[in-house]
């Protein structure tokens, strides 16, 4: 059945037939379905949300717009109409006109879509120039009058930049520029704001909600943060396995969802009131040892000046105390230091000065200093668990390795051992055998997880471990890293730019502006009564699931 969404007064609209996409995992295996029987119609100068979990097919809808399939993947049945482009029936020439012209694709990392070596503005004219659509003279001139319109610091200079030196939120606006710069008819952002921080997100948001509504453009918008969804989109489409299971406008998501895996969704995005004041905290707060204390760190990096500090400081006079069985959350914005904090601790990053103690002795600074007890003590579980686990491993081996380093145990032992593991964050275990490729993100972070269990820490350093993951399975992780705390009592230091993420997992809460701490307190406390205007302006950055939320915002760009 066609879903059909009310006309609007704008140019080209899309209309999407029965799309089939199939994948083969492996030559001589049969075509799975990815996504199946996908039917909409979405009217020009509107925006549709593709929504649901890791897997569920949002971006294999978004790439096939394009009359493109990851490899592997074939386009298989349906039909996909821009105007009257008929675009799965189009030629690879005429597709290659498409994607330079008439179809736009906003992705998630602008740093992976940027060249370290050219300049913004030669890679953002790049596309027109090559296919002829302007000359050089005039496409930079619209690249400028682009900056300016997507409110980019200094729009007349800032295109002779380098990627590298342009903020996150800067380099995210310089791509939305390449992506408009020919005046496409469709606009793809797929995961667009979901590495940055709050505060930037809104920024760009605000940006992309603006120049989507005045070119008139039409937009799919592709987002697992519900909340995002509601500040852009006027219609919502939910993914579950690959097929459509709702079709209705933002406002009706949110207030009256009519299936139950809409409702599920809606229920793992709303605010939590888990706070950590209201689980059990007997051994926290003030009680417990000593187990992680910073005096009066400094990191940075360059040549040392004459003064002997560094040429750029990362982060200046940060003290601070973690006790045992205490979860520390530490947020801020995109460079104010959050993770160099936690790589100085892993031994990873070398401060030039101040005191770093574990269990009340001196933490070496480099890792070559450490003995066996102080690695296994502190273990890390990094953001990205695609990076951070070896594709050509299976699991079983993955979890052994730690096993072998750490402990004496016999063959029989450390299989039990990694079956237990497996146990421990809710694994089955036929996924001992499968490489990390063959996992959803979801699996793939329990494993990371289990990894840092495997040498009994005493603390675990969390660095965005939820970031990349999606509504459900954020949530589950979560409430695993809750349960694991409960159970083992293992310590968190816990990085995130999500206040509401820490907020279910924290005791305490440190808040960095530019390498600096300017609040530390109780978690609830300092969320719920801010006595700093930049925590302030964090927590006020958050988006609420109510779509007139950020157009009550007045927040400066930059």
């Amino acid at each position: 059945m066609t879903e059909s969404i009310s006309a609007s007064r704008f140019g080209e609209s899309l209309t999407v037939s029965g799309l089939r996409v199939v994948a083969r995992p492996y030559r001589g295996a049969p075509e799975t379905p990815i996504v199946d029987d996908i039917t909409f119609s979405l009217p020009a100068g509107e925006v549709l949300a593709l929504i649901g979990e890791t897997g569920s097919g949002k971006s294999t809808i978004a790439l096939a717009l394009m009359g493109h399939a990851r490899r592997g993947c074939r386009l298989a049945d349906g039909r996909i109409m821009l105007g009257e482009i008929s675009v799965l029936e189009a030629s690879e020439r005429t597709l290659r006109g498409l994607r330079g012209d008439r179809i736009a694709y906003i992705a998630q990392s602008a740093t992976a879509a940027f060249n370290p070596a050219k300049t913004l503005m030669a890679q953002v004219i790049e596309g027109v120039v090559i296919h002829g659509q302007m000359s050089r003279s005039k496409a930079r001139d619209k690249a400028r009058a682009l900056f300016a319109e997507l409110m980019l610091p200094d729009p007349e200079h800032i295109g002779d930049r380098y990627p590298h030196e342009v903020s996150g939120g800067q380099l995210q606006r310089a791509m939305a520029a390449m992506a408009l710069i020919s005046d496409p008819a469709l606009i793809i952002l797929d995961e667009p704001t979901t590495a940055l921080d709050v505060t930037t997100q809104i920024e760009v948001l605000q940006t992309f909600k603006r120049v989507v509504r005045e070119r008139g453009a039409t937009a799919v918008y592709v987002s697992h943060d519900l909340a995002v969804v509601a500040q852009v989109a006027d219609h919502v489409l939910v993914l579950n396995q690959g097929r459509v299971c709702e079709l209705a406008t933002v406002d009706q998501i949110i207030h009256a969802p009519a299936d139950d895996y809409t409702r599920r969704l809606m229920e793992a995005a709303r605010p939590t009131t888990d706070k950590p004041a209201d689980r059990d905290t007997t051994d926290s707060a003030s009680h417990g040892e000593e187990l992680l204390r910073i005096d009066h760190l400094h990191v940075g990096y360059g040549p040392l000046g004459e003064d002997g500090r560094p040429a750029h400081t990362v982060l200046e006079n940060l003290s601070l105390q973690l006790n045992t069985g205490r979860a520390l959350g530490v947020i801020g914005e995109s460079g104010s230091g959050k993770s160099t904090m936690a790589h100085a601790i892993a031994g990873l990053v070398p401060p030039h000065n101040g005191g770093v103690s574990f269990k009340r002795r001196e933490l070496p600074y480099a890792l070559s200093g450490r003995d066996q007890q102080q690695f296994r003590d502190i273990q890390m579980v990094f953001q990205s668990a695609d990076n951070a686990l070896n594709a050509a491993h299976s699991v079983r081996r993955i979890l052994e390795r730690p096993l072998q380093r750490y402990f004496d145990y016999t063959r029989d032992e450390r299989h039990a051992r990694v079956r237990e593991l497996l146990d421990l964050v809710h694994l089955p275990s036929r996924v001992l055998s499968v490489r990390p490729g063959a996992l959803s993100g979801g699996q793939k972070q329990r494993v990371n997880l289990a990894r840092a269990l495997a040498a009994e820490p005493s603390l675990i350093i969390c660095d965005e471990v939820t970031s990349a993951l999606d509504t459900v399975v954020s949530e589950a992780i979560l409430n695993l890293l809750n349960d694991l705390r409960r159970e083992l009592g293992v310590a968190y230091l816990f990085i995130s730019h999500d206040i509401s993420t820490v907020r279910r997992v924290c005791d305490d809460l440190m808040v960095l502006r530019a390498g600096r701490c300017v609040e530390y307190g109780a978690c609830p406390t300092t969320i719920d009564a801010p006595q700093h205007a930049y925590t302030r302006q964090l927590i006020a950055s958050i988006p609420e699931l109510r779509t007139d939320w950020l157009d009550r915002q007045d927040f400066s760009s930059g």
